[in-house]
């Protein structure tokens, strides 16, 4: 774990940041798969942690997020249309093609046990500093995380910076086959693209810090 902005720490979790959460004042910011749970306690240690917030309830942002609110006796927090899924466990219930061979595996292989959702998020909510971004598209209730004083953005998956297949860095929309609807997330992207941010992490991939790379990005979406 490596301080990114100040009270903003990025935990990597699989080889290569393929897949990251964070911790940003003292809210944790997804949970991996179902095996990351020890990772990110070990992480946590020695951090006050007080609650944990999904930007979405898919199988690789909620697969510890029981394990790790129960070991931390904390609140997890999605939104509203988020709920079902994160209580369920459901974690695919949204994918285009539900029951691919893929999704069968991510919803057997990585994602966890449903949990109990004491709190829902809504645009404008407030996470520490951190103020709430309605980003759906790549799930139908996903949320974006934004500090203005300073730009940072936790940005989920509404874009990568990865290719999820070569793990080559660079900036990409989220892949089809686990996006809900696309063009919704291309409009979300440009929503974030507007609060002009300073920094952007994301679900899969590095930091980002070159925002000009992001601005290129951005002007290729149609």
């Amino acid at each position: 774990m490596h301080e990114v902005a100040p009270a903003v720490f990025h935990i990597p979790l699989m080889p290569r940041n393929s897949i990251n959460c964070y911790l940003i004042d003292d809210v944790l910011v997804d949970a991996g798969i179902k095996g990351s749970g020890k990772k990110i306690l070990k992480a946590l240690k020695g951090h006050k942690v007080s609650k944990h917030a999904l930007t979405h309830a898919h199988a690789d942002h909620q697969g510890a997020s029981k394990q790790i609110c129960t070991a931390l006796d904390i609140p997890l927090l999605t939104s509203e249309i988020e709920r079902d899924n994160a209580e369920s466990g459901y974690a695919t219930r949204n994918y285009p093609k539900r029951d691919s061979l893929i999704a069968r595996f991510q919803q057997k292989f990585w994602a966890g046990p449903g949990h109990k959702v004491d709190q829902t998020l809504k645009e404008g909510d407030k996470i520490g500093s951190f103020e709430v971004v309605d980003t759906p598209g790549h799930a139908p209730g996903h949320i974006s995380f934004f500090r203005p004083q300073d730009g940072v953005l936790i940005a989920g998956d509404a874009l990568v910076n990865m290719n999820l297949m070569t793990t080559l860095v660079g900036l990409g929309l989220p892949p089809a086959a686990f996006t809900t609807d696309q063009q919704q997330n291309i409009q979300s992207i440009k929503k974030l693209h507007a609060l002009k941010p300073n920094i952007i992490c994301f679900g899969h991939g590095p930091v980002l810090r070159d925002m000009g790379k992001f601005d290129h990005f951005v002007r290729k979406l149609t």
